[in-house]
């Protein structure tokens, strides 16, 4: 592809905007609205790093987290379930120097409940909230999900404030989060950031990027700038006054990649700093690790609507055993924990590591059975979606809207 006329040198993250999302010829394909990979096998993070051009998060990074916080580093960090990064290092560097950050991070309302694979950025998020103790803006994308999914306006804007309550439910601190749908916010600031952004992408390029045919509709060429401009500071003036430097760090599963790769490409030219980014693995579907779990399946997924009965039945019944064929064949060579998923959904919620690490030699050497492991994974997210239920029940539209209102956060740093 040819570079953008409007470019400068390509430096890595235009070179990787221009690459765009296809992946090896097709063997893979990773993008915000679809993740899939050749006969339905598995997705190669290596080639998916190596082709985006983000880095490996190594243990030494981890390590850092750990000193300049002062408490352990979350266990998905610890086992890689958030795995990879753009410049992640510069934002310890300026946390190191006494200089502040804030975090971006967002949902597209297009379901009335999450699922698992749902909470797991918005669990991170609020460790990094936490553990950094700095600001946060979510933003909704219900402008998306009535272009994509072909919902009414009113339906994506119900949907935006219904799963506010389930993101509100994790806990973040009401004085360091703020909370927009696009339908309500954008405007002012906001969209003078957008119009920045798109005067820098040309159609070739965004086509390059994102994959859009000639059948797609104008609303879906258009959208990125939207997802783009929460990651400049000057998109919130309410919050950030005269801050224009202040470092962003979007922590997110990887699809969401070419969005920030475009970003990233736009931001210098348009007097902006690069926004970082921390990345995760995909919550497989309980059928087995070909991708992430689909809402239009309700089977594939546990649910935070789910009851204690469902998500007994959903993994007995549905997720996919890494056992043998034969109580007698498991003895003898056990699990394999690479395709097994009640482990690997153990490996995201048991927060135990000495516990997890026992199951991965018994089960990986045929001591415990599938029927075990299962019981416990029943247990573990039985407890979790329980506490997540209540802790959401206790959420009122009051509170929503509190989150969501337009004003100073009193505890924005420190």
């Amino acid at each position: 592809m040819e570079p953008d006329a409007l470019s400068p040198m390509a430096d890595a993250d235009q070179k990787n905007a221009s690459e765009g999302n296809r992946i090896e010829e097709e063997e893979q394909v990773v993008n915000p609205w679809e993740v899939s990979a050749k006969g339905g096998g598995k997705i190669d993070y290596d080639k998916l790093v190596d082709k985006f051009g983000c880095q490996l998060l190594n243990p030494d990074l981890v390590g850092r987290i750990e000193r300049l916080t002062g408490r352990r580093a979350h266990s998905f960090l610890r086992r890689g379930v958030f795995f990879a990064h753009r410049d992640l290092n510069e934002i310890l560097d300026v946390f190191e120097k006494g200089e502040k950050f804030y975090l971006y991070t967002g949902r597209g309302p297009s379901s009335e409940a999450l699922h698992l694979g749902h909470l797991v950025p918005f669990m991170f998020t609020k460790y990094l909230q936490d553990a950094f103790k700095v600001p946060l803006v979510i933003q909704l994308t219900d402008d998306e999900k009535c272009m994509w999914k072909n919902l009414s306006v009113e339906e994506s804007k119900r949907l935006a404030r219904e799963n506010a309550k389930d993101i509100i439910a994790c806990g973040f601190d009401i004085e360091r989060t703020f909370i927009f749908s696009d339908f309500s916010y954008v405007g002012g600031a906001f969209y003078e950031n957008m119009v920045r952004v798109a005067k820098c992408v040309t159609f070739n390029k965004v086509v390059g990027i994102f994959g859009f045919t000639p059948e797609d509709h104008i609303g879906k060429i258009s959208f990125p700038p939207v997802q783009a401009v929460p990651s400049f500071p000057s998109s919130f003036p309410h919050l950030f006054p005269r801050k224009d430097n202040l470092r962003c760090l979007i922590p997110c599963a990887i699809d969401q990649d070419p969005y920030f790769r475009m970003t990233r490409d736009v931001a210098p030219r348009i007097g902006y700093q690069k926004p970082a980014l921390i990345e995760s693995i995909f919550f497989p579907a309980l059928q087995g690790e070909t991708g992430k779990m689909s809402a239009s399946d309700p089977n594939s997924a546990i649910y935070v609507t789910d009851s204690s009965k469902d998500i007994k039945n959903k993994v007995n019944k549905y997720a996919f055993s890494g056992g043998q064929d034969s109580i007698e064949n498991h003895r003898k060579y056990g699990a394999n924990l690479e395709v097994d998923i009640p482990f690997k959904y153990l490996s995201f919620f048991l927060e135990d590591d000495v516990e997890l690490d026992h199951i991965r030699k018994e089960y990986g050497s045929g001591r415990m059975l599938t029927g075990e492991v299962k019981k416990r994974l029943i247990e573990i997210l039985s407890e979790m979606v329980e506490r997540h239920r209540s802790a959401r029940a206790a959420v009122t539209d009051e509170m929503v809207d509190a989150f969501m209102a337009v004003r100073p956060l009193p505890h924005m740093f420190g």
